[in-house]
């Protein structure tokens, strides 16, 4: 769409009036067009293809539904478990790893409304930590992801909480990196130094390698996704579960000391 404004642009002034209002009407078009598609995850390659590299939102499961909602990892396959802050005790029995992007609607719909009530039943109470792990998407939910890494440990949930709440704002917006720092600013950096964060090579390396771990080993394809350590077992969770059937699960891998 750009390279198509590019070349309208380039012969502008030979269009008579009527001829401008009609291909002003084309730039906006095209310009719609073009943030739609960048939001949807499609990128224009060199040769002029305009691919889909974003991967489909994983399903949301059935709380009624009565297939396992987990998927044991095979005890062979060797995985460094990312690291990062934790909401929740470091001695919690219980770790769920959270893989996910901050352009995923469904991802902000159980960062937003399931995780409140696992803070609540089990997060506050020591039976569970919930580690955030970035999986982008998308250039701007890497954008987001980028700033996170610079967040001190104490804000990083609050930052966290504010970039899906306000996912609209900036994912629409063509200032996302200046609406991104912004959020940084009230969560414990400047927003001079969430701007340079974007500039952080090893953090985007890094970033994109843990992705890239989790495609290979847990077979991740979209998000969110989940990875569940309880004590002697590993199991991946793909799609957002019903909280009954969650809790359920959750409930079942506790220790039984950790019970009540």
């Amino acid at each position: 769409a750009f390279l198509l404004i590019f070349a309208y642009k380039k012969g502008y002034n030979s269009f008579s009036a009527g001829e401008t209002r009609c291909n002003a009407a084309f730039i906006v078009f095209f310009i719609a067009a073009g943030m739609y598609l960048s939001w949807k995850g499609f990128v224009m390659q060199p040769d002029g293809r305009i691919v889909l590299v974003k991967q489909a939102n994983a399903a949301i499961f059935d709380d009624e539904a009565e297939e396992d909602i987990a998927q044991p990892l095979d005890s062979k396959i060797a995985l460094s478990l990312p690291k990062g802050p934790a909401l929740g005790s470091a001695e919690a029995p219980l770790t769920l790893y959270e893989f996910s992007s901050f352009g995923c609607t469904h991802c902000s719909d159980f960062h937003l409304g399931t995780l409140p009530k696992l803070e609540a039943d089990y997060i506050k109470s020591g039976k569970l930590k919930v580690i955030f792990v970035n999986f982008p998407l998308d250039r701007k939910s890497m954008q987001g992801a980028m700033i996170s890494r610079c967040i001190p440990a104490a804000n990083y949930y609050d930052y966290v909480k504010t970039v899906f709440k306000n996912q609209r704002e900036w994912g629409f917006s063509t200032r996302s990196e200046q609406i991104l720092a912004d959020y940084a600013a009230h969560n414990g950096i400047s927003k001079a130094k969430a701007l340079e964060c974007l500039k952080d090579d090893a953090a985007a390396t890094d970033i994109i390698e843990v992705r890239q771990q989790a495609i290979d080993r847990l077979k991740i394809q979209g998000t969110p996704s989940f990875l569940l350590v309880s004590p002697g077992s590993r199991e991946v969770i793909k799609g957002v579960p019903g909280y009954a059937s969650l809790k359920a699960l959750l409930d079942k891998k506790l220790p039984k000391t950790a019970q009540n």
